[in-house]
């Protein structure tokens, strides 16, 4: 009986070639030949497009370009790569020998096409190890010290045993960190004075640091509040703005904090005021590469460093769908994947209910992130949405 098997992944095609007993020196030469990958190239001299079809068809793959490449009509061309990984790593010998800016390209293809492979990730964080593995999809916690939480899950004006009590139950239920944030990042949010997201958020985080066993998180843009976070327990930041003021990124560097960059177009007041793209996976993979590289530059370790998409920042509904279509592609930073989904707007408008009564759409979103291997996602509903993971996860390792 012909079977076609639905299978991409280099694991599951490893022990499928053990089970019809293929020599080992048989499985290392053919599984590369397996794992096949479109690749997109932007922007390309139509000199150098030329040449990389030629080159991708002497070895059997492919090269799509724009009609006018051929012909020399256009200047410039994106080019769509077609290929396994037996092939680009032929590709990848044969363009370092080549000009027209091809050697720089193989080094580039060489790294993404390395970085897309990995799966494993684990980040130092002083007193915790987060050790983010393939077939299990990390829960970070949500804690909100704010009055006006678009999600309705606002904590401010409970006492701080109440909120303590609240991430203790977060942290039973299976969260793996725990996100503290004391600024609402809704759209159109009003910025918090300093003096007041410290009062609401740093009592807490000194409490949190003693009475729970998980890494502990703060959600802010100011280098103030962020600075006394990390005094006081913090041991990542999760920065909503992606990094933009030098002066978190100094102290990233100088705590060696593990820290979140994320994508937002615009602030909070401005994100959802008719959000235009024309590429936007590529734009936001660009954006993020760029952050990376920056704060790297400056002293961050690249090996603590979490990248998250920033679904709801700056995106519509068919946005925030794309993103969680195609986030396999943001692999190609080489960092672990965080999203948060959480009872934002977009599952609101698919299913016509306010933020509390989102949960069923929450484990949806997570469960669909998890299969296009997002590494950590970010709720509010932790016990419903981890129970739904280790179903999805099991599913994965199986």
């Amino acid at each position: 009986m012909l079977h076609i098997l639905p299978i991409s992944d280099s694991k599951d095609i490893r022990q499928l070639m053990q089970e019809i007993k293929v020599d080992p020196y048989g499985i290392k030469i053919m599984l590369p030949k397996t794992i096949t990958h479109l690749v997109r190239v932007n922007s390309l001299s139509c000199i150098a497009a030329n040449v990389l079809k030629q080159e991708m068809l002497s070895l059997g793959a492919d090269a799509a370009v724009s009609r006018g490449t051929l012909t020399g009509k256009n200047r410039k061309t994106d080019c769509l790569l077609m290929g396994n990984l037996a092939q680009f790593n032929r590709l990848n010998q044969k363009l370092c020998r080549q000009p027209f800016g091809l050697n720089r390209l193989a080094q580039e293809l060489s790294l993404a096409v390395d970085n897309y492979q990995k799966n494993d990730f684990s980040i130092d964080l002083g007193r915790y190890k987060l050790n983010l593995e393939e077939g299990r999809t990390a829960i970070m916690g949500i804690i909100n010290v704010t009055p006006d939480s678009f999600s309705g899950d606002g904590l401010y004006g409970l006492n701080k045993e109440e909120i303590i009590g609240y991430a203790e139950r977060l942290v039973g239920e299976g969260a793996d960190m725990i996100d503290v944030g004391g600024e609402s990042s809704r759209p159109g949010a009003k910025a918090v004075p300093v003096k007041e997201e410290i009062s609401r958020i740093i009592p807490v985080i000194k409490l949190l640091a003693k009475r729970i066993k998980v890494p502990l998180s703060v959600d802010t843009r100011k280098p103030e509040v962020a600075k006394q976070a990390l005094d006081n327990g913090a041991v990542i930041l999760n920065d909503i703005s992606g990094l933009r003021n030098v002066k978190m990124v100094k102290l990233v560097a100088k705590y060696r904090a593990g820290v979140v960059i994320m994508h937002m177009k615009g602030n909070p007041r401005t994100m959802q005021r008719r959000p235009v793209y024309k590429s936007l996976v590529a734009e936001i993979i660009e954006y993020l590469d760029r952050a990376i590289n920056m704060a790297v530059s400056a002293g961050v370790n690249r090996e603590k460093i979490i990248i998250d998409p920033g679904i709801g920042f700056g995106k519509l509904t068919e946005h925030n769908l794309e993103i969680l279509k195609e986030l396999k592609s943001f692999k190609v930073l080489g960092r672990p994947i965080l999203v948060g989904p959480s009872r934002k707007a977009f599952i609101g408008k698919i299913l016509n209910l306010p933020p509390q009564e989102r949960i069923f759409g929450t484990v949806s979103a997570c469960v669909l992130a998890a299969q296009n291997r997002a590494n950590i996602v970010r709720v509010h509903d932790v016990q419903a949405v981890k129970q739904a993971l280790k179903v999805a996860d099991r599913v994965n390792k199986a």
